[in-house]
């Protein structure tokens, strides 16, 4: 039940909510939490904070938010992508696998065929799972448990506007801080990642990723929030009508926190620049211009200094930032790639034949690299444990099925998203559901070339910044504070 309690009432899982916010910005740092170690510490730790959630909910300390509950349709459509990944590690009859998914039947087959001596009656197993390798399986799982957690914590979480805004300025102090290592890593010709001297991507911003891109993918989303929150902070100042007026006005801007963040975000954008990521940077600045054209266009509370930080942040960082710190390499990669020279169109080519074998059910989460050797073509040197387009993985692994739920928790809270930033009438609400749009838009043109959604780290932000869609649209106008149930 909701009810305005004093503030110390509300605080009964202010802990919790500060190991969420360490956690966010403990999940870049360990190579971007895509280690076993690293993700199996993920793991625990978001376990460990849903079940002292779930104690204290039992003991009447904490409630169900309403933004939980209005978002309770969600939460199914990922509980059954959890059951679904579950099937894919069910050991079923050999004869309905064989329905379901007759390239997997086979391929289980292949592997008793090489583990007997002779081929007998007793060689076909009689029961055998979707997936050809169901212990990778097991641990995609895992993951993904993890991160519907995750979901499921930020939306219990957030019961004020203030957390809300904790919540993003986390997110951006996390990209700042990767912002500036990398670039000084760069910059300096130290070449260290996290606690180890960098192998390979020498001369490319990092930061404590391995993947010059995946730290693009991860710099992106900050920048996304932090737009949003600038345009949060911003209002039409109409008064002034002396020159000093005016110059006060531009003192008092200067001086102010929207001034420092606004320098955050360029500083943001000078390591993005630096990790020379071609799609990292079109990504960028395409769901920039994409998402702020939508805004002006739909939004019924657009300001005149709204569409002036966009045109602003548009022509200085690209003009200005670009030019001083090398945005000019970027665009020579760009000319400079051909299809020749890239050997990603054909591990898409090989990566699509995989899939209509798998059309339906897929191979399994996680299993593309086991799977995959075994559509590879000769032109293609060196090992692939990704296929350097999400959708196509996706697809692959967990199928039409696996794609079209993941598919509608994407587009439904894109579609959310966009139902905040029209009607809400708060503003960090409205700024919160920009940072939303731009971010799904971002990640989904850079998966078409790299595999973001593989990487711990970026999938747990990306899995965030989509609760926040339902934070902002659904966040009550006044604070939200948790009555403990009577005796």
């Amino acid at each position: 039940m909701v009810s305005h309690f004093p503030n110390s009432r509300s605080n009964s899982d202010k802990r919790i909510f500060i190991s969420l916010l360490l956690l966010i910005i403990w999940l870049p740092l360990p190579l971007g939490s895509n280690r076993p170690w690293a993700w199996a510490i993920m793991e625990v730790w978001i376990l460990s904070l849903s079940l002292f959630w779930l104690w204290k909910y039992f003991r009447g300390l904490v409630e169900l938010t309403p933004v939980f509950l209005k978002a309770k349709w969600i939460i199914v459509v990922w509980i059954v992508w959890l059951g679904y990944l579950g099937l894919q590690c069910l050991p079923l009859p050999y004869a309905v696998v064989q329905q379901l998914s007759p390239k997997a039947a086979y391929f289980h087959t292949l592997g008793a065929i090489a583990n007997t001596i002779s081929l007998t009656a007793n060689t076909f197993p009689q029961r055998v799972t979707l997936s050809v390798d169901p212990h990778l399986t097991a641990v995609a799982l895992l993951k993904s448990i993890s991160y519907v957690l995750l979901f499921i914590l930020i939306l219990l979480l957030i019961t004020q506007r203030q957390r809300l805004q904790w919540i993003a300025y986390t997110l951006v102090f996390s990209g700042l801080f990767q912002a500036i290592y990398g670039s000084f890593m760069t910059l300096s010709g130290l070449e260290y990642g996290f606690f180890h001297e960098k192998l390979t991507y020498l001369g490319f911003a990092t930061g404590t990723f391995i993947n010059r891109n995946h730290l693009a993918g991860y710099l992106v989303m900050c920048l996304s929030i932090g737009i949003g929150l600038l345009i949060a902070q911003l209002s039409d100042n109409d008064n002034a009508t002396s020159w000093r007026q005016r110059l006060r006005s531009i003192l008092a801007w200067l001086l102010s926190g929207k001034m420092r963040l606004r320098l955050y975000l360029g500083i943001m954008v000078i390591a993005l620049v630096l990790t020379r990521s071609r799609m990292g940077n079109i990504a960028f600045f395409t769901s920039l211009l994409i998402a702020g054209l939508f805004g002006l266009i739909r939004s019924r509370h657009t300001t005149r200094a709204t569409v002036i930080l966009l045109v602003s942040l548009i022509v200085i960082d690209v003009f200005i930032v670009g030019t001083w710190f090398g945005l000019d390499k970027v665009a020579q990669r760009l000319e400079q790639t051909r299809l020749i020279t890239e050997s990603r169109d054909e591990v898409s080519r090989y990566t699509l034949t995989y899939w209509q074998d798998y059309f339906w059910t897929g191979s399994g989460l996680g299993s593309f690299y086991a799977v995959f050797p075994h559509y590879r073509g000769m032109s293609l040197s060196g090992f692939y444990d990704h296929a350097h387009n999400d959708y196509l993985e996706l697809a692959s692994e967990t199928g039409l099925v696996g794609l079209i739920l993941l598919g509608s928790i994407v587009l439904s809270s894109l579609g959310i998203a966009l139902v905040a930033q029209y009607r809400r009438h708060n503003p960090l609400c409205r700024g919160i559901a920009v940072s939303v749009v731009m971010t799904i838009i971002a990640i989904l043109i850079h998966s078409s070339v790299d595999f973001n959604l593989q990487i711990p780290a970026n999938v747990a932000t990306f899995v965030i910044i989509l609760a926040l869609a339902w934070v902002a649209a659904f966040l009550p106008r006044s604070h939200y504070y948790f009555r403990p149930n009577s005796k």
